[in-house]
């Protein structure tokens, strides 16, 4: 999504809210000066390789990419300063959120159970924005339902020998460094799945095919033939990978939230200029009371949304509790409320709305994924019941 608006960027005012501290708004301030320095700008949206290239380039050179993946690499990521970096980033470009997000994920799981040399080799160049990261969990029968993964990998003395596709991998195609999970067959279902390392020149590895979506980023369907690795690029022990891959999406899935968030609020800053500015039977469109009860719901929408995502993102943070419950609750609220309200924004532009180029239009393809990656709205739905249910 392009920037193609006179609005002086995102409120702040959400940081008076006692989740926060001096850093996230010190953070805040970083965001803003980057945004408005032209990094965004001189994107080239066209040719989403490059734009995530010289994204991820940008990000890393001006330290951004610290929240995504850990100052140092070995210290924890701060949930609240991503959510925070990524909200950010969506109110003013898609592209330039995937790009840091995904260099969160693609880590994410090496950061957590990778060797001292793993994370020596891979963290220092993701953070720069030297590599770029991809998260490899979904295949064509095993996207919600991760026990029917079918790539696997087998022992060979000190190696590992994979084989079989992933697909729907962000970053597919233009990754550097991909986290694979592959079932090694220590026992039936999710504990049988073990978590690798593969790069991106590793014999046997290979693009399979490009995806293209309605909102466009780089996406692939990846293939392993015969692919040998060293054992030492393991995540974790055998079976472990299930689990390093719930808790990295759950160290990441507030941000999603957060990323509807940033969407949402640009789309309610949008309509609330328009409203204020469109001439309409000898008035201007906010003086409609229709207007004014959409721009009521739309502002609640999103309070609540960002409610829920700061409250998981601090809990995470501050109390070192569990967040399975919260961050679902968050990521499932915030999706679905930000499509609403991108909805309401659109209606209100009427034919702008819809006419390629302008934000809504954008906004509108954008926010559609989110509601599915990384859990759909309906698994969430079943987290947070399983959640309650143990209780």
């Amino acid at each position: 999504m392009a920037v193609h608006s006179k609005l002086p960027g995102p409120a702040r005012d959400f940081l008076d809210w006692p989740f926060f501290d001096a850093s996230h708004k010190a953070l805040a301030e970083k965001l803003d000066a980057f945004a408005t320095s032209g990094a965004l700008g001189d994107i080239d949206h066209a040719d989403t390789d490059k734009a995530c290239r010289a994204l991820v380039r940008s990000l890393g050179e001006a330290g951004l990419l610290d929240a995504a993946t850990g100052a140092g690499g070995t210290t924890p990521i701060d949930s609240r300063a991503a959510c925070l970096t990524r909200e950010t980033l969506t109110w003013h470009d898609g592209l330039a959120d995937f790009a840091f997000a995904m260099q969160g994920l693609g880590t994410g799981a090496i950061g957590l159970s990778g060797s001292e040399q793993l994370r020596a080799t891979v963290l220092p160049k993701a953070r720069s924005g030297e590599w770029i990261a991809a998260f490899a969990l979904s295949e064509k029968d095993a996207g919600s339902d991760v026990a029917a993964m079918a790539c696997a990998a087998s022992r060979d003395g000190e190696h590992y020998v994979l084989d079989g596709n992933k697909t729907w991998i962000s970053n597919g195609g233009i990754a550097d460094v991909y986290t694979v999970f592959a079932r090694t067959g220590e026992a039936p279902g999710t504990r049988g799945i073990s978590a690798f390392v593969v790069f991106a020149d590793d014999p046997g590895f290979s693009i399979a095919e490009r995806i293209d979506v309605i909102a466009p980023h780089p996406l692939a369907t990846i293939r392993f033939d015969n692919c040998r690795i060293p054992a030492s690029r393991l995540l974790g022990t055998p079976g472990e990978g299930f689990k390093i891959a719930m808790r990295t999406l759950d160290i990441f899935r507030a941000s999603v939230a957060a990323a509807a968030l940033g969407f949402a609020k640009r789309a309610l800053d949008e309509a609330l200029a328009h409203a204020k500015s469109r001439k309409m039977f000898g008035n201007t469109l906010s003086d409609l009371q229709l207007t004014e009860a959409a721009l009521g719901d739309m502002a609640a929408e999103i309070d609540a949304a960002a409610l829920l995502t700061y409250r998981a993102a601090w809990r995470r943070d501050v109390q070192g509790l569990p967040t399975t419950r919260e961050a679902a609750m968050a990521k499932m609220v915030a999706t679905e409320n930000a499509q609403k309200v991108i909805d309401r924004a659109v209606q209100m532009f009427g034919g702008r709305g819809v006419r390629v180029g302008e934000i809504t239009e954008s906004l509108y393809r954008e926010i559609r994924a989110l509601r599915i990656y990384e859990g759909a709205t309906e698994v969430q739905k079943l987290i947070i019941a399983r959640e309650l249910l143990k209780a």
